[in-house]
Order: structure tokens, then sequence, then C-alpha cells
């Protein structure tokens, strides 16, 4: 089979790690697959187009930001040239692009927000109004966005939920003993995310400075990393540790692709997001075994039980720091990945794939 991925634009958050992994598991199955995009790739995305390389995934990205038409014509080429058997269009944009043309290759609509972004915006809505049914299949990482789909565009008649699966080997080793810590004695919490209200990096760094000042004595540091998404807010990250004095304990990183390392140095991972659909930085975190202070939203809800997670009010900053405290004394766990997983996740998109060229 040839599967064509599509994305906005390659770089390191959610959907796309995931189109990365999705793309790796089929061209290893013995699929030709590709991968193209609506804009060019950002810088932090670079490590990742190499490990595409190496396992023979064509990458076709658009060499430049293009305008809409120009864009449009950019896609028409590409799609034809790779001449897929089934097209994935993950995220709204890209969706929307790719119906919009004549191509005969069956698209399916791939939903990755954790909003909806239909009653975001009216004029998406009109369009996907439009477009709706030139999606052969429409996919939702979580059944919240098929629910929200269908409440606000109409029930799809082939409609499918698919969680995101994470790659579990790559964490295997995070798993056994507390933290591999550089720093002799060290404790460290680490939140990764790109940094933008959503991701809740404001609130981590309050619920820090609660727990310096509930435990002055304990060796702790903050190391927040990811990519920029809001210049502003990060800035306003910035300021904050400024006002608050703690900036020899917090490190305010960039892009991270060493993400298992990392979390088997991190003795706490911290995920305080406002709302998400299905998180791969969530299951990152579940995978490692890590312990995990993170928001009591709907889409972490069912990690509750499992050892070592704890769901809080982390915008309570008290609340939120005491649980990284008590956090602190949690060992690593094992957790039950079944259907979260790459494999999962992969076999279930082949699935679809199979039913909708049947």
């Amino acid at each position: 089979m040839r599967i064509l991925q599509l994305v906005l634009a390659p770089r390191l958050s959610g959907a796309e790690v995931l189109v990365k992994g999705l793309a790796i598991a089929h061209r290893r199955g013995g699929h030709a697959v590709g991968i193209a995009s609506l804009l060019p790739a950002e810088d932090d995305f670079a490590d990742a187009a190499c490990e595409l390389a190496a396992h023979r995934v064509e990458c076709r990205f658009a060499p430049r930001r293009y305008e809409r038409l120009a864009r449009l014509a950019f896609l028409y080429r590409t799609v034809r040239s790779f001449a897929p058997d089934i097209l994935f269009a993950h995220t709204t944009i890209p969706a929307l692009y790719a119906r919009a043309l004549p191509l005969s290759v069956p698209i399916v609509f791939v939903m990755h927000s954790g909003m909806n972004d239909f009653t975001e915006n009216r004029w998406l809505r009109y369009v996907e109004y439009l477009l709706s049914r030139r999606a052969r299949a429409v996919i939702g990482v979580s059944q919240r966005n098929v629910d929200q789909y269908a409440a606000t565009i109409g029930l799809h008649g082939a409609s499918f939920v698919v969680p995101n699966g994470v790659d579990a080997g790559k964490f295997r080793d995070c798993v056994s003993g507390r933290g591999a810590n550089v720093e002799g004695g060290v404790q460290r919490i680490v939140q990764i995310g790109r940094y933008m209200p959503e991701k809740g990096q404001m609130e981590t760094v309050r619920a820090f400075a609660q727990a310096l000042a509930q435990r002055p004595n304990l060796p702790l540091r903050l190391h927040l990393c990811g990519g920029i998404e809001d210049r502003a807010y990060h800035a306003r990250v910035v300021a904050l540790v400024d006002r608050l004095g703690i900036g020899a304990y917090v490190v305010i990183d960039g892009p991270r692709t060493d993400v298992p390392e990392l979390l088997a140095q991190a003795d706490v991972f911290a995920m305080p997001s406002h709302f998400e659909a299905h998180s791969i930085g969530f299951l990152e975190g579940l995978a490692s075994g890590v312990p995990i202070v993170a928001s009591a939203i709907e889409a972490f809800a069912f990690a509750g039980r499992y050892a070592g997670v704890r769901l809080v009010d982390a915008v309570d900053p008290f609340v939120f720091g005491r649980a990284l405290i008590e956090a602190l004394e949690m060992p690593r766990s094992v957790r039950p990945l079944d259907g979260l997983t790459l494999e999962d996740t992969a076999a279930r998109y082949l699935d679809i794939a199979q039913r909708v060229l049947a």
C-alpha cells in the first residue's frame, strides 16, 4: 500500500511526532510511505527528518511558505507525484486543503485538536460543511473529537476513534530505578511541551516556587523544555521566574529530541495542561514510569487509577506544589499501555485504510 501522511508543518509537536512514528511503523511493515507538509519543516524537526530518511520514508515538505493558491498547487503536484493509495490528512487546515483539490485518492481526516476548531472559527465551520463528505473517513484521537464533530458538522458515516500511541520500547530503560540524575542529589521536575497558555508552564513555575517555599532544604530543579508556540507567553514565563527570584533553580530550555533520556533523569513529570485531546507527551510520561502530577482534565482521567499518577487542580499553586513534593517520594511504576502503543495505533490506521479501500 502507498500511504501519504499530510501535516501542516513538520515540527516537534504531538500530531507530527505521531505521524513520524506511524510512517516508520508502516514502512517497517513493507508499505511505501511519504510525509508531505503545507509549510516548511521547523528547525527542531531536523533529527526526525534524518530518522525518516534512514527508514526510507519520502519527505515531501514545502520548500518555502506559499500563499494559498500556490500552496494548493504545491500540494496537488506532491500528491500526483507520490500517487498514494490513501491520504491521511492530520489536523483541520491540511484536511481542508487536501479535500479542496480535485483528487481521486481517498482522504481520511484525522482530528487532533483539544478544542473544537469549528466552533472557534465560523469560516472553518462553513468550509467543513461543504467539504465534509469529501473525507472517506474521519478519525478522532479521542471520543470527544468525534462527538464534537457530529454535534457541529454532522455525523460522518465512517467515524473512528483511534487513540494516539507511544513507542514504548524507547522508554523501557526509564522504568527501572529512580531518575538517573546527572547532578548528584538534585531532584528534578520536568515539563515538556510547547510554550503556550494551554500547556500551563506559568502554573508549573508558581507551583515550583511554592514547593521551594514549603521545603527550602530540598535540592530541587525545574526543567521546562519545548518549542516556542507563543513568544509573548514564553516571555511571561521567563519574567515570572525572574520576579519570583527562582532563576537559579529553573532551566527554561528549547525543544528536545532526547525525551526518553530526559524522562529517565527526571524525578517528577509535570503536565498542567488546560485541555488536551489525547496527548503524546502524557503517554510518554506514562511509558517512562516517572511519577506524574497532571491537571485533572478529561483527557487524563483514564490514568488517574495508575500507580504514581496524581491528577490535581493545577491552577492552585499550593495544591499543585504540594503534589509535586509528594510525588518526589514516589517510585517509578510499570503502567498498562494496552491499546496505547505505537504498534496498536499503526495497526488501527492500516485497518481503517483497508476498510476505506475496500
